[in-house]
């Protein structure tokens, strides 16, 4: 689950601020008895990590790329990892890593700047540190959460797409155009994304995501896995560039 759908969860599920847990249960091994009782004090989302922060510690959610939620039903079929019960209604997590963290400190633990839905996002920061990993290549920087946080394979072939720029290109070899358009794109992306989301139109804007022919050439897209990661890859490669020079 990438870093919109965090954010659209967290306003799909303000309702819960300011309530008390009545119970929790669910497969995850987690100490259920610490959670119930517990207020809830806010919600917050970091990159792919979903916050729920209580009283005297916080709940962390990792959705991995299976994850999902309902809120005020149950799956017909699963069993939840974790499912918490309040005076206004039911949230039930699936396919889910989920942790708790001894503390109420968010701030000592996450560099919210790295995340691209966050108002605190530096762009300057994250340009440089693509710049400081001359072997690394765009695919594999656009995933990692210590320079764009929230940002997941969806995101990384669309941005590429847009902006013209193979997946296998080095970051630090784009020209300064490029490297603007990059970060820049991630973050346009990242909240067109939430809009879609919100509108269930997500997949009817993909231009390259899943997708078998380029738009603008009228040419077969390449789909292959790519990166150190690795994971899939949709691109042209007759209009997206792939800059190599170190």
């Amino acid at each position: 689950m990438e870093g919109p759908s965090l954010v659209l969860l967290k306003e799909q599920a303000a309702k819960f601020v300011g309530k008390r847990i009545d119970a929790a249960e669910g497969a995850a091994r987690l100490d259920f008895d610490r959670i119930a009782g517990q207020k809830m004090v806010d919600l917050k989302s970091w990159g792919k990590h979903f916050l729920m922060v209580l009283e005297d510690c916080t709940i962390r959610i990792h959705y991995l790329m299976f994850g999902n939620y309902y809120l005020d039903s149950r799956h017909p079929e699963k069993t939840p990892k974790l499912s918490l019960y309040f005076s206004n209604g039911q949230w039930h997590n699936y396919n889910c890593a989920v942790r708790i963290l001894d503390t109420t400190d968010l701030d000592r633990l996450y560099d919210w700047s790295t995340d691209v839905m966050q108002e605190s996002w530096n762009p300057s920061a994250a340009c440089g540190k693509i710049r400081a990993h001359p072997n690394r290549q765009v695919d594999d920087l656009l995933l990692d959460q210590t320079v764009f946080s929230g940002v997941g394979n969806i995101i990384k072939n669309e941005v590429l797409y847009r902006i013209g720029v193979h997946p296998e290109s080095l970051g630090a070899s784009l020209p300064f155009e490029k490297l603007n358009a990059l970060v820049e794109e991630a973050r346009h992306y990242s909240f067109q994304f939430l809009d879609w989301k919100k509108e269930g139109t997500l997949r009817q804007h993909w231009l390259a995501h899943t997708k078998k022919i380029c738009s603008r050439c009228n040419l077969p897209l390449e789909k292959r896995h790519t990166g150190q990661t690795p994971r899939r890859s949709f691109f042209c490669v007759n209009c997206q560039v792939l800059y190599r020079e170190k």
